[in-house]
Protein backbone atom coordinates (compact mmCIF):
# COMPACT_ATOMS: atom_id res chain seq x y z
CA UNK A 1 0.00 0.00 0.00
CA UNK A 2 1.37 3.41 -1.03
CA UNK A 3 0.61 6.12 1.73
CA UNK A 4 -0.59 9.62 0.37
CA UNK A 5 -1.08 12.78 1.75
CA UNK A 6 -5.12 12.00 2.30
CA UNK A 7 -3.39 8.72 4.62
CA UNK A 8 -1.35 11.20 6.62
CA UNK A 9 -4.31 13.94 6.93
CA UNK A 10 -6.81 11.05 8.22
CA UNK A 11 -4.38 9.71 10.64
CA UNK A 12 -3.58 13.73 12.02
CA UNK A 13 -6.87 13.98 12.30
CA UNK A 14 -7.32 10.91 14.72
CA UNK A 15 -4.41 10.96 16.44
CA UNK A 16 -3.90 14.44 17.03
CA UNK A 17 -5.80 15.92 19.74
CA UNK A 18 -5.92 19.10 22.15
CA UNK A 19 -6.69 18.73 25.99
CA UNK A 20 -9.20 21.48 27.60
CA UNK A 21 -7.29 24.15 29.48
CA UNK A 22 -9.93 23.14 32.74
CA UNK A 23 -12.11 20.40 32.67
CA UNK A 24 -16.11 20.95 32.85
CA UNK A 25 -18.05 18.66 35.48
CA UNK A 26 -18.96 16.66 32.20
CA UNK A 27 -15.34 15.29 31.30
CA UNK A 28 -15.40 13.49 35.33
CA UNK A 29 -18.07 11.31 33.73
CA UNK A 30 -16.56 10.76 30.54
CA UNK A 31 -13.23 11.14 30.16
CA UNK A 32 -13.27 10.28 26.54
CA UNK A 33 -14.22 13.81 25.93
CA UNK A 34 -11.40 15.01 27.12
CA UNK A 35 -9.75 15.52 24.11
CA UNK A 36 -10.70 17.96 21.05
CA UNK A 37 -9.74 16.80 17.92
CA UNK A 38 -8.68 18.40 14.80
CA UNK A 39 -11.06 18.99 11.29
CA UNK A 40 -10.07 17.25 8.53
CA UNK A 41 -9.67 21.32 6.98
CA UNK A 42 -7.09 21.95 9.60
CA UNK A 43 -5.24 18.86 9.68
CA UNK A 44 -5.10 19.28 6.10
CA UNK A 45 -3.41 23.12 6.54
CA UNK A 46 -1.09 21.14 9.39
CA UNK A 47 -0.12 18.74 6.72
CA UNK A 48 0.54 21.21 4.25
CA UNK A 49 2.74 23.23 6.25
CA UNK A 50 4.93 20.50 6.80
CA UNK A 51 5.16 19.56 3.10
CA UNK A 52 5.82 23.55 2.01
CA UNK A 53 8.24 23.77 5.04
CA UNK A 54 10.14 20.59 3.64
CA UNK A 55 10.20 21.75 0.40
CA UNK A 56 11.25 25.33 0.77
CA UNK A 57 14.20 24.15 2.54
CA UNK A 58 14.90 21.84 -0.13
CA UNK A 59 14.92 24.70 -2.61
CA UNK A 60 17.47 26.86 -0.52
CA UNK A 61 19.93 23.47 -0.60
CA UNK A 62 19.45 22.66 3.01
CA UNK A 63 19.31 19.15 4.38
CA UNK A 64 16.38 18.02 5.85
CA UNK A 65 16.85 15.66 8.83
CA UNK A 66 13.97 13.71 10.43
CA UNK A 67 15.07 12.01 13.94
CA UNK A 68 13.93 8.28 13.77
CA UNK A 69 12.65 8.81 10.05
CA UNK A 70 15.96 9.80 7.73
CA UNK A 71 17.68 12.81 5.97
CA UNK A 72 16.69 14.09 2.91
CA UNK A 73 19.96 15.48 0.97
CA UNK A 74 20.12 17.39 -2.28
CA UNK A 75 23.32 16.11 -4.76
CA UNK A 76 24.59 18.18 -7.37
CA UNK A 77 24.88 15.82 -10.90
CA UNK A 78 27.28 17.42 -12.96
CA UNK A 79 27.09 17.78 -16.85
CA UNK A 80 27.83 14.83 -18.52
CA UNK A 81 27.35 13.32 -21.70
CA UNK A 82 24.40 10.93 -22.75
CA UNK A 83 22.63 9.45 -25.38
CA UNK A 84 19.12 9.65 -26.91
CA UNK A 85 17.83 6.38 -26.78
CA UNK A 86 15.27 6.77 -30.27
CA UNK A 87 17.93 7.78 -32.26
CA UNK A 88 21.40 6.94 -30.68
CA UNK A 89 22.28 10.82 -31.16
CA UNK A 90 24.82 12.03 -28.27
CA UNK A 91 23.42 14.76 -26.30
CA UNK A 92 24.67 16.72 -23.08
CA UNK A 93 22.86 16.35 -20.20
CA UNK A 94 23.18 19.81 -18.07
CA UNK A 95 23.90 19.49 -14.34
CA UNK A 96 20.95 19.38 -12.21
CA UNK A 97 20.61 18.91 -8.33
CA UNK A 98 18.39 16.25 -7.01
CA UNK A 99 16.85 15.09 -4.15
CA UNK A 100 18.73 11.24 -1.94
CA UNK A 101 16.73 9.98 1.24
CA UNK A 102 18.80 8.20 3.81
CA UNK A 103 16.74 6.16 6.00
CA UNK A 104 17.63 6.86 9.83
CA UNK A 105 19.30 3.60 11.71
CA UNK A 106 16.02 3.16 13.77
CA UNK A 107 13.56 2.81 10.09
CA UNK A 108 16.12 0.44 8.89
CA UNK A 109 16.54 -1.75 11.84
CA UNK A 110 12.10 -1.76 12.05
CA UNK A 111 11.93 -2.28 8.33
CA UNK A 112 14.16 -5.13 8.90
CA UNK A 113 13.22 -6.71 12.11
CA UNK A 114 11.23 -9.56 11.24
CA UNK A 115 14.51 -11.44 9.52
CA UNK A 116 12.38 -13.11 7.03
CA UNK A 117 8.94 -12.48 4.21
CA UNK A 118 6.29 -15.02 3.96
CA UNK A 119 5.82 -15.16 0.31
CA UNK A 120 2.53 -16.97 -1.08
CA UNK A 121 3.65 -18.60 -4.49
CA UNK A 122 1.32 -19.03 -7.93
CA UNK A 123 0.64 -22.81 -6.51
CA UNK A 124 -1.03 -21.76 -3.11
CA UNK A 125 1.97 -22.90 -0.84
CA UNK A 126 3.81 -20.76 1.25
CA UNK A 127 7.11 -19.99 1.10
CA UNK A 128 9.34 -18.12 3.58
CA UNK A 129 12.61 -17.07 2.42
CA UNK A 130 15.32 -14.07 3.35
CA UNK A 131 14.55 -10.84 2.73
CA UNK A 132 15.54 -9.61 -0.97
CA UNK A 133 14.33 -7.23 -3.67
CA UNK A 134 13.15 -10.20 -5.89
CA UNK A 135 9.99 -11.28 -6.18
CA UNK A 136 9.09 -15.01 -5.32
CA UNK A 137 8.86 -16.25 -8.86
CA UNK A 138 12.67 -15.17 -9.99
CA UNK A 139 14.91 -18.60 -9.51
CA UNK A 140 17.96 -17.83 -7.17
CA UNK A 141 21.15 -17.09 -9.23
CA UNK A 142 24.15 -19.32 -7.17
Amino acid sequence: MTVNKEHIVRSVMENVGFKPRRKGPQLFLFPELDRTFLSRKRAGELVDSLFKKLKDALARGNDVGITGFGRFQIKFRWARKGRNPQTGEMIILRSSRTIRFKASRRLREKMNASGAIGFTLSNGAESSRLKTNRPPDVPRLT
